[in-house]
């Protein structure tokens, strides 16, 4: 009785197992056109399982490749290893995204207690001596092995991988990794989740009699967000980029002003959503890691695998660049200052929450322009159609909005990719608009990878965009600024880089590259806002269908230097704090004072009590720029002197377009980015474009 009991339990138990795998879609390939994501067949409840199943799976593929007689080769235990670990990685793919786009309450409890099992199960495989010794005699017999350029690339980078995870270490050291990046995987994601929940719950609430300056489309934002709230008598304001920017930018009130100033700049620095204790334990925790792998500092271990190549040349650039623009930024600070005391009729001393106010008043009066007057002709359906007919002249690509395609929520939309042969390139998710469940920001991001399957198939991508647009109204569609519509042009050059992949391994495909370059396609894109040839395709106000007049253009194209020097110190300030953070060789007692100290010779503004950068500044604690801040200044210089190639022979050259396609967009991290660079513009990059496109140099 008892043994048929066990049968029967067994069974039952084989039953349940098989029906899990059968309900949940993570467990086996996609089964939807292109491998789109199933967004309607899964829930919350499903990631547990499928990422614990996933991590069961390529725990035996790597078992699989460790225990096999034969001789380690590229092919058994490289390539191998690279393919592993397919549920586990759609999985996580989907997971993430929706960490970032959508995570209510139940997605963060999950992203808790999986954080340290995954950060475990990576450990697991980098410190997995067999696996380990395998790797290692590939790499150390390399030349008896017929490798092209991309198999060797694929060799280094898991090679050095394994070494910069502490393959290298023995006995108690690897407990010690073991147990800081399971450590620093949990205080990371702390923090992120602390600066959402922070920023959801900012709320500055108004009456009519608060609203002077602003325009009515902000008005009509935030008395929608207030009745949404179950509030007819008031107007809603929040620390989010799409309420706060403008909030800055046109509100008479200067108290007010200041009032959402420290709410913003006070978030996570003390009560429930504290990040102090946290950012002290990050920076001391890299650290240790750093050293324990022979470094002194984090970001000599970090910035090995850049361009830069180490911190030295990482603090030349940004001295290069505070020596050129801190004497400018003065003096357009100057400048500001004298005409806010001629504005106000007082002498007026600048603080930080009255920049945004006193320069859009000040530009508006130099070239008659601003954000109000641009927003009718920038409709975002229209900016959609500029943005990709961008992409369809320069490379051939065509996009078809996917209407069967399951999404997120009803705002997000989903296109086909083709080319002009109309072969199947990808597909790209796009999601505009804010809501409670949305980290702040812009990102992109991928459902899946482009690569070359194991049978030949050349396994396109699913590219996800992600911004934080201005929401239409019940009178009104979206009306972007100037600014949103050059973030859609930004992300949309890191989706290119995405859908244009063409390499064999997706560990180096699309943006799989250095921290560094990352940005050179993204910061492209941009320029092109400044063309007048790119404005007219699109730019056209949302009531009459008249084009953009051409002195609109003209004056954007006057007021594009506009606070050069103030922009580009405010970047080198992020950056200088991040190397700070990263360049420490003892823990941090006083965050405040060490932030202080860090920026003290790039900052805009006198600290105002209480406010500080570091708590929400998830970019270095969360988001994986830790070290790297500066890589947007980097890519600029890229960027700027790769642009120049394109007015230098047109900037819509076919062939220059071809090269560039070829060379940065298609090639992903299968060859060194100096020598791809080269490659494309006949030399390496200077600063001088950067200079000259800002006025710094004539």
């Amino acid at each position: 009785m008892k043994k048929t009991l066990f049968i029967l339990l067994s069974i039952l138990l084989l039953q349940s197992t098989a029906m899990m795998k059968a309900d949940n879609v993570f467990l086996h390939d996609f089964k939807t056109t292109n491998g789109l994501i199933p967004f309607d067949y899964f829930t919350n409840a499903d990631f547990e399982p499928a990422i614990m199943e996933g991590i069961k799976e390529q725990n035996q593929e790597i078992a699989s490749i460790v225990n096999q007689r034969s001789m380690p080769t590229f092919e058994n235990t490289i390539v191998a290893l690279e393919r592993s670990g397919q549920t586990l990685n759609r999985t996580l793919y989907v997971f993430y995204a929706m960490l970032s786009s959508n995570a209510d309450d139940e997605l963060m409890q999950i992203s808790q207690k999986m954080s340290p099992i995954l950060s475990e199960h990576g450990a697991n495989i980098t410190l997995n001596q067999q696996l380990w010794e395998r790797i290692k005699y590939v790499y150390d017999n390399r030349d008896k092995f017929s490798l092209d350029r991309e198999d060797e690339r694929l060799l280094e980078s898991t090679y050095e991988s394994f070494v910069n995870s502490g393959a290298n270490l023995e006995g108690d050291d690897r407990e010690k990794y073991r147990q800081l990046t399971t450590d620093l995987s949990n205080l990371t994601l702390a923090f992120g989740q602390n600066a959402l929940k922070a920023m959801n719950s900012n709320e500055l609430w108004l009456t009519a009699d608060d609203l002077d300056g602003l325009p009515q489309n902000l008005i009509d934002a935030a008395k929608l967000a207030a009745e949404e709230k179950g509030r007819t008598d008031a107007y809603l304001f929040t620390t989010q980029a799409p309420s706060y920017r403008p909030f800055l930018q046109y509100s008479a009130r200067r108290d007010l002003r200041e009032k959402l100033y420290r709410m913003y700049n006070t978030m996570c620095t003390s009560g429930e959503y504290s990040n102090i204790e946290n950012i002290k334990q990050i920076a001391l925790k890299r650290m240790q890691l750093a050293q324990l792998m022979g470094y002194k500092t984090f970001a000599e271990y970090k910035q090995r695998r850049t361009m830069a190549g180490n911190p030295e040349n990482v603090y030349n650039l940004l001295d290069q660049l505070r020596d050129a623009y801190l004497p400018v930024m003065n003096k357009e600070l100057e400048s500001l200052t004298q005409f806010a005391s001629q504005l106000e009729g007082k002498p007026m001393t600048l603080q930080a929450w009255d920049y945004s106010y006193y320069s859009n008043k000040q530009k508006d009066s130099l070239y008659s322009i601003n954000d109000e007057m641009l927003r009718p002709y920038f409709e975002l359906n229209n900016v959609i159609k500029g943005v990709f007919g961008l992409a369809t002249r320069l490379y051939g690509l065509h996009f078809t909005q996917n209407y069967d395609a399951q999404v997120l929520t009803p705002d997000v939309k989903v296109y086909n990719v083709t080319d002009d042969n109309g072969n199947y390139v990808g597909a790209l998710y796009a999601d505009f608009f804010p809501r409670a469940t949305k980290r702040s920001g812009a990102w992109m991001t991928n459902f899946r990878e482009q690569c070359i399957a194991a049978d030949g198939t050349n396994v396109r991508p699913i590219v996800s965009i992600t911004m934080n647009f201005t929401m239409p109204t019940p009178d009104k569609p979206s009306l972007l600024t100037f600014d949103e519509v050059e973030t859609f042009l930004h992300e949309f050059g890191h989706a290119l880089q995405g859908l244009l992949a063409n390499t064999k391994y997706a560990s180096l495909s699309g943006t799989n590259v250095y921290r560094d370059y990352v940005e050179l396609p993204s910061q492209f894109n941009e320029n092109f806002l400044l063309q007048r040839e790119f404005l007219d395709t699109f730019a056209k106000h949302y009531q009459t269908g008249e084009p953009i007049p051409q002195e609109l253009i003209d004056r954007v194209v006057a007021a594009s230097q506009y606070a050069a020097g103030y922009l580009c110190v405010r970047q080198l300030n992020f950056g200088y704090l991040d190397m700070a953070f990263h360049t420490i060789d003892k823990p941090i007692d006083d965050v405040a004072a060490f932030e202080a100290n860090a920026i003290k010779d790039v900052k805009q503004f006198d600290i105002a009590s209480g406010c500080l950068i570091c708590p929400v500044f998830s970019h270095i604690f969360s988001g994986g720029y830790a070290a790297g801040y500066y890589s947007y200044k980097w890519a600029e210089v890229l960027e700027a002197d790769a642009f120049a190639k394109f007015e230098e022979d047109g900037i819509f050259n076919p062939a220059t377009a071809k090269s560039f396609k070829d060379n940065i967009l298609s090639t992903g991290g299968t060859e060194d980015p100096q020598v791809l660079y080269k490659r494309f513009r006949g030399r390496e990059a200077t600063i001088d474009a950067l200079l000259k496109r800002d006025g710094i140099k004539r």
